[in-house]
C-alpha cells in the first residue's frame, strides 16, 4: 500500500513537473508571439502612416496641379531666355523655380508667343505669366501678385546717332515688340508718335537689336531693365535716352479669379524677401537689389 501510495505521489510530482515545464514553454511562446505581434502592428502602423502621408502629399500635389507652368517669352533676357547651355534661364525664371520648389510643385518653364499669352493662360496651357510682365494698364485683366520690381519704358539709340532726347526722334524709325508695354505706352503719347517717320513692331527684342545694329531702325522702345542687360551683353555702342516714356511695375499675372495659386506664390515671394533670397537672385542678375517686396 505504501509502495502504491509512493508511486502515485511520484507520478503526481512528475506530472506537476511536466506541467510546470509545459507552462514555462507556453509562457515563452506567448511572450515571443506578443513581441512579434507588437512588431507587426508597429510595422503595419508605420506603413499605414507612410501610405497616408504619401496619399496626402499626392492629394495636395493633385489639388495644386502638381506643377507650376510658367509662361514666358524666351527672347526677353535677362528675365527669361534660352541660355548657352540650351536651358531656359533668367531672373524671373530663377524666381519662379525657387517658388515652385518651396511650394512642392514641379517647375515647368513654357515659352510662348507673347501676343498669344492671354490665349495660353485662358486655355490652361500655363498657370501664370512671369516674364517682366507689366501690371500698369493691365490691372483688371489678370489676378496679380503684388509688384516685385519697378521698371520704366525707355528709348535705346545708337551712341553716335545724334539722338539725345525724345524730341530728336522726329522723322526717325522706331521699333518695339508687338503687344508689349512699350507699344501700349506709345499709344498713350500720340503727339510723340505722330512725329516718327514710322513705328514698327517686331516679335522679339533680339530682332529689334539686330535691326538697330544694321541701321534698319533708329530707336527701340523697351523696358529699361532689359535694355541695360542687352547693351551690356552685346557690348554695343548703344545708349538709353534719359527722358523716359513711362513708369511701371512688374508682377506675376494669373488667370482672372485664380486667387488660390496667386496667394501661395505671393506668400512665398514674401518669404523669399524676408530670408534674403530675392536680394541674392537680384544681385546675381543685376549687380544690385532691384526688388520691391517688403520695402
Amino acid at each position: 500500500m505504501k509502495k502504491r501510495l509512493a508511486g502515485i505521489a511520484l507520478a503526481t510530482v512528475m506530472a506537476l513537473s511536466l506541467a510546470g515545464c509545459g507552462g514555462s514553454n507556453g509562457g515563452a511562446t506567448t511572450a515571443a508571439d506578443t513581441m512579434a505581434a507588437d512588431t507587426s502592428a508597429e510595422d503595419t502602423t508605420a506603413a499605414d502612416t507612410s501610405a497616408e502621408a504619401a496619399s496626402t502629399e499626392a492629394a495636395q500635389a493633385e489639388s495644386a496641379g502638381g506643377t507650376l507652368v510658367v509662361g514666358f517669352d524666351q527672347d526677353f533676357p535677362p528675365m527669361g531666355f534660352l541660355g548657352d547651355d540650351g536651358e531656359f534661364t533668367g531672373f524671373d525664371l530663377e524666381l519662379a523655380q525657387e517658388v515652385a520648389k518651396r511650394l512642392g510643385l514641379e517647375y515647368k518653364p513654357q515659352p510662348i508667343a507673347w501676343d498669344s499669352k492671354d490665349m495660353e493662360l485662358e486655355s490652361g496651357n500655363i498657370d501664370c505669366i512671369w516674364n517682366g510682365f507689366t501690371m500698369t494698364g493691365r490691372e483688371d485683366n489678370y489676378t496679380w501678385t503684388e509688384a516685385y520690381m519697378a521698371n520704366t519704358q525707355v528709348f535705346v539709340v545708337g551712341k553716335d546717332s545724334g539722338i539725345a532726347s525724345q524730341a530728336d526722334l522726329a522723322g526717325k524709325v522706331v521699333e518695339c515688340q508687338v503687344d508689349s508695354s512699350a507699344e501700349a505706352a506709345l499709344k498713350e503719347v500720340p503727339d510723340l508718335t505722330a512725329t516718327f517717320k514710322e513705328l514698327l513692331t517686331t516679335a522679339d527684342y533680339n530682332t529689334a537689336f539686330m535691326d538697330l545694329e544694321q541701321g534698319a531702325v533708329d530707336a527701340i522702345a523697351m523696358d529699361v531693365i532689359v535694355a541695360g542687360y542687352q547693351i551690356q551683353q552685346r557690348n554695343a555702342d548703344f545708349v538709353i535716352l534719359e527722358d523716359t516714356l513711362s513708369a511701371e511695375e512688374y508682377g506675376v499675372g494669373f488667370k482672372k479669379g485664380n486667387t488660390e495659386l496667386r496667394d501661395k506664390v505671393q506668400a512665398t515671394l514674401e518669404e523669399m524677401a524676408a530670408d534674403g533670397t530675392l536680394k541674392s537672385i537680384s544681385e546675381k542678375w543685376f549687380g544690385e537689389d532691384v526688388t520691391t517686396i517688403g520695402k
